[in-house]
């Protein structure tokens, strides 16, 4: 099967490039940086402030008046609003939307709920600016966790939520209780158990790290996520964190979340990002720009090969 196959090469290229175990931050910053990508042709691109932090607006030829608001992946240590620039232009064009990408802040030197606050703030600029009824929030990994975050922060302060909700190999328990952060150890192409607890240990508050991990807003898994808009969920089943999204996605459909979870066989952590380079990742964008424009009542824009 093509898609298998995709899948097994994306695996043993994350495999070849993982980060040493003794790569500072400031290392793994600059490494993952490199593989930021500009805008696709016929998407403009400015540098805006939202919510008081650095953002990239990517606003495609054409595109309507929805608004989505994307959170980059990194394990809330690396990434950048730049990093995030291939996912979210790739969605915004999908879904005829003006996508903000977030520099929000990072750990160690920013720890939880820094990203929180950070994310809520620049929701609730668009908000007020464009209307709860034309956005939609998507995010990566950590930033599918901090999207899932940002909603129930919003719902909690009392904000309209969003349209929808698309997430991606989100990160949602930071205690590592889900089955599969064992049970795919050494399955996993790009990450072993230590790496993802060495970026919870570097995001957690120092003085309580334990119990800043069961808070909603740091691990959304252990939420009531009653009142969150309908919800797209993709992931790998190759995935350390396979289980924060199958559980979150039990979760949602117990509090009567209209949710749809699409776990990939084979496949490994945040194959989306390879949108534009591995035709699997623009097949999933393309079931991803589908659910949020039809929710949104834009015309849905799927890019031709």
């Amino acid at each position: 099967m093509q898609t298998r196959a995709e899948f097994d090469q994306l695996s043993e290229n994350y495999a070849k490039n993982r980060f040493p175990a003794d790569a500072t931050v400031q290392e793994m910053r600059e490494a993952f940086e490199q593989g930021a990508v500009p805008p696709p042709t016929g998407v403009a691109s400015a540098r805006r402030q939202l919510g008081g932090r650095p953002a990239i607006e990517l606003r495609p030829d054409g595109a309507g008046d929805g608004i989505l608001l994307y959170l980059h992946g990194g394990g809330y240590v690396i990434g950048s609003a730049e990093t995030g620039v291939g996912m979210a232009a790739g969605l915004a064009v999908r879904t005829g939307t003006t996508a903000y990408s977030l520099d929000y802040r990072l750990a160690p030197e920013h720890r939880f709920p820094a990203a929180v606050d950070d994310a809520l703030a620049a929701y609730g600029e668009l908000v007020e600016s464009h209307g709860a009824d034309r956005l939609l929030i998507a995010g990566d990994s950590a930033g599918g966790g901090l999207a899932v975050a940002t909603l129930l922060a919003a719902r909690e302060a009392g904000l309209e939520m969003p349209v929808a909700a698309a997430v991606f190999s989100p990160q949602t328990d930071l205690t590592l209780s889900g089955a599969s952060f064992t049970a795919r150890d050494g399955d996993d192409p790009l990450f072993q158990p230590d790496d993802i607890a060495g970026y919870g240990r570097r995001y957690l508050p120092e003085h309580d790290p334990g119990d800043a991990a069961r808070s909603p807003l740091a691990s959304p898994v252990f939420a009531d996520l009653g009142g969150l808009p309908p919800l797209l969920i993709q992931v790998g089943s190759r995935e350390l964190l396979h289980d924060d999204a199958l559980r979150l996605a039990v979760n949602a459909a117990h509090a009567d979340v209209d949710v749809t979870l699409e776990s990939a066989a084979r496949a490994p952590h945040n194959y989306q990002t390879a949108v534009g380079r591995l035709p699997a990742a623009d097949r999933a964008l393309d079931r991803a720009g589908v659910f949020l424009a039809e929710r949104l009542g834009e015309r849905v824009v799927v890019p031709t090969a």
